[in-house]
């Protein structure tokens, strides 16, 4: 398969980067443009809003902090499970990997907990044009760690495979997964004090 398909393990001569690269980066670029466009209907709806809660008033400060240190973690250990790859140790990219997900898992579950909490003071995301950005990023965000949680489960277990045959090729979707999973962090780390802190 690799024979029929160019630039799988090796960059093309002019983009000088692999087909996966150039995909996830145009992936990026339309998951860019979504959360953006969601960033901006925030700016619009705060900025025209007569009053607006304080979120350290309304939201769980110190779990958010909590589930960002959970998720700048995993993206240290994604980091070590593709180094590890690179280095031939496939030992250590499966450790590595396997405590990405669990610490995925982790914010899940933490998050989980946060919704329920809102849920039980009575707050939806029809209660207000606040909630109602809150649970739309961060309900979303969450989808987006689920689908991560699930493209790494594949890659550590029947993905996995692809090592024996083509390594090179499995290491360019472990960067790629990495790619994805760092901008997911990163849209965390603007969505905390967005909504948290501001």
């Amino acid at each position: 398969m690799s024979a029929l398909i160019r630039y799988i393990s090796k960059p093309h001569p002019v983009s000088g980067v692999t087909n996966a690269k150039l995909g996830i980066w145009c992936f990026l670029a339309s998951e860019l443009m979504l959360f953006g466009g969601l960033f901006s209907a925030y700016i619009v709806l705060r900025g025209s809003a007569s009053e607006w809660p304080h979120g350290s008033a309304v939201l769980n400060v110190p779990l958010a902090t909590l589930n960002t240190l959970i998720l700048i973690s995993s993206s240290v250990t994604m980091v070590m499970s593709w180094a590890s790859l690179a280095l031939k140790n496939l030992k250590k990219f499966r450790f590595h990997l396997s405590m990405t997900i669990l610490l995925s898992l982790a914010f899940l579950v933490i998050k989980g907990f946060e919704y329920h909490s809102k849920f039980e003071h009575h707050h939806f995301p029809s209660t207000d044009n606040f909630f109602g950005m809150y649970f739309t990023l961060t309900g979303l965000h969450a989808i987006h760690i689920l689908g991560g949680v699930i493209v790494n489960a594949y890659l550590l277990f029947p993905g996995s495979k692809l090592y024996e045959t083509e390594p090179e090729q499995f290491l360019g979707r472990i960067e790629a997964a990495g790619l994805y999973w760092h901008f997911v962090d990163l849209v965390w780390i603007f969505l905390f004090p967005v909504l948290y802190l501001l």
